[in-house]
């Protein structure tokens, strides 16, 4: 059984998982709300990351703050297919599968527009899905995206299925079975994720360590190693036209050698210059901000998330 994702209990209903079935395969979610109050503004739906043991129990601290805060907007949390409780077929995923995943979810299950909270390198995926359902997208919040320079280069196709054929191997099955260790997992948030040591602590370590039981989950983690999301997407979000925030770590990093040199002012920058309804803030932490910094997160993007509800409510009468 996976670990809660509800913070405080007292501020927060959940609902058990539910799930719906795509392309034949089951996908799991939850639906959040306020527990003492009526659900007001749009809602939000959030795009967990890729990585060994995450799943939408990445975004458990930020919706247990999210509501403590005074906040009520419903929130949507689904798993991707290949994480959490969704099934894990063996196959390659790209950003394009995962969009047109969650492009059913809003025209089935949401059924309004929601803004859309994404994390890190799944930015993507968030490019891909306004481009197919931009009537339910009514804004944007970017938390940590990646590099400019890493988000506009495409890797070769020969390389990503290199990259593949060589994880998806015997191999493979060994680094993950490794990766899944406390050790190898501490270690790595230590040096790419959070700026600070001892905020890697036993919640999130036991959160990875669960999530990455199921050895099949490994197949959408070697999706994201092997590449597949990484192409020119500087034509795709200079398109975007709804409001967007982009929220980036004053420690921000980069793990591909592209972006080490960037610091998180001219990332900021370089996405402003491009979003035609871009604004930015900077937030301490580093490349995991809603775990690591959750309050100055929910902070910063709060007041984005409440103007943007009026403008739709006033739009919509």
């Amino acid at each position: 059984m996976q670990p809660s994702a509800v913070a405080n209990t007292t501020d927060l209903t959940a609902s058990p998982s539910q799930f719906y079935t795509w392309r034949n395969y089951r996908c799991a979610y939850e639906v959040h709300q306020p527990s003492n109050t009526i659900p007001g503004g749009i809602p939000l739906l959030l795009i967990h990351p890729i990585g060994v043991g995450l799943s939408r129990q990445f975004w458990q601290r930020f919706q247990g703050e999210w509501y403590n805060s005074g906040q009520s907007n419903l929130i949507y949390n689904p798993d991707l297919l290949g994480c959490g409780e969704s099934d894990m077929p063996h196959v390659a995923y790209t950003p394009s599968d995962w969009a047109e995943q969650l492009q059913y979810f809003l025209q089935t299950i949401v059924q309004k527009p929601v803004i859309l909270v994404v994390q890190g390198a799944l930015f993507p995926v968030a490019v891909e899905l306004v481009q197919k359902a931009s009537n339910l997208i009514a804004g944007l919040v970017l938390s940590g995206p990646p590099a400019w320079a890493v988000i506009t280069k495409k890797s070769p196709e020969w390389q990503q299925k290199l990259l593949w054929n060589l994880l998806d191997s015997p191999f493979g099955n060994g680094f993950y079975r490794y990766a899944r260790t406390p050790k190898f997992l501490r270690s790595f948030s230590t040096r790419q994720l959070f700026a600070a040591d001892n905020a890697v602590d036993t919640e999130w370590l036991n959160m990875l360590v669960v999530g990455a039981e199921n050895l099949a989950s490994r197949h959408a983690v070697f999706s994201f190693l092997a590449g597949f999301w990484r192409r020119d997407y500087s034509s795709l979000i200079a398109s975007i036209q709804q409001p967007t925030l982009v929220v980036v770590g004053q420690t921000a990093s980069s793990i591909s050698e592209e972006g080490k040199k960037e610091t998180p002012d001219e990332r900021l920058a370089d996405y402003l210059a491009r979003l035609p309804q871009g604004r930015g803030i900077k937030i301490n932490g580093r490349n995991v901000l809603p775990y690591e910094s959750t309050t100055e997160f929910v902070t910063a993007i709060a007041p984005f998330i409440k103007k943007n509800s009026e403008v739709s409510s006033q739009n919509s009468e």
